[in-house]
């Protein structure tokens, strides 16, 4: 949500020879139409259903970046399955630079309401538990995508050096935002 998550995977997919796979596109293609339209006629519910089953399908695929919405890791299934499979980076930003990136986007369905700051606030401190669960934290107030991408592929080649030959990091998702 206005982090920069799909610019900073497209970067790091790049850097790092990997596939970059956004969630939210993925499933707009399999659906047939646009996120804000599964919202309004199947409900929020019936969205991250269709996230529980994409994400499950990718347990078996390596070489990816994958970029998931925000509320993606607040499912447990999801986060256990990432958790399985992948690096789990969070991107994060104050509510309020996160509103001025976004304030004039109408596509996201969850921020289309009177007060959008407080919405952002109100999902934020929702999702701040899942979020705390990522592997990489990284701060985006200050920092720009490439910035940011080279210090998500710096530390995912820093833990895969670490790790031992017969473990491997196949999968590097970006999940969405972490409050300040």
């Amino acid at each position: 949500m206005g982090v920069g998550k799909s610019t900073v995977g497209q970067i790091l997919a790049a850097t790092l020879e990997f596939e970059f796979l956004d969630t939210d596109r993925s499933i707009e293609a399999k659906a047939g139409y646009r996120i804000t339209e599964i919202f309004k006629h199947e409900g929020e519910s019936a969205f991250r259903d269709m996230e529980i089953q994409l994400i499950s399908e990718l347990e078996t695929r390596s070489g990816l970046v994958i970029s998931t919405g925000g509320g993606c890791i607040v499912r447990p299934e999801n986060l256990a399955s990432l958790r399985r499979h992948s690096l789990i980076v969070c991107l994060w930003a104050s509510p309020s630079t996160i509103y001025e990136r976004v304030r004039h986007q109408t596509h996201r369905p969850l921020l289309q309401t009177p007060d959008s700051l407080a919405k952002i606030n109100e999902l934020l401190e929702i999702r701040r538990p899942s979020y705390q669960e990522a592997d990489i934290l990284v701060g985006v107030d200050f920092r720009g995508a490439s910035d940011t991408a080279r210090h998500v592929a710096g530390s995912f080649r820093r833990l895969q050096m670490s790790l031992p030959p017969t473990v491997s990091l196949g999968v590097a998702p970006l999940t969405k935002v972490i409050p300040s």
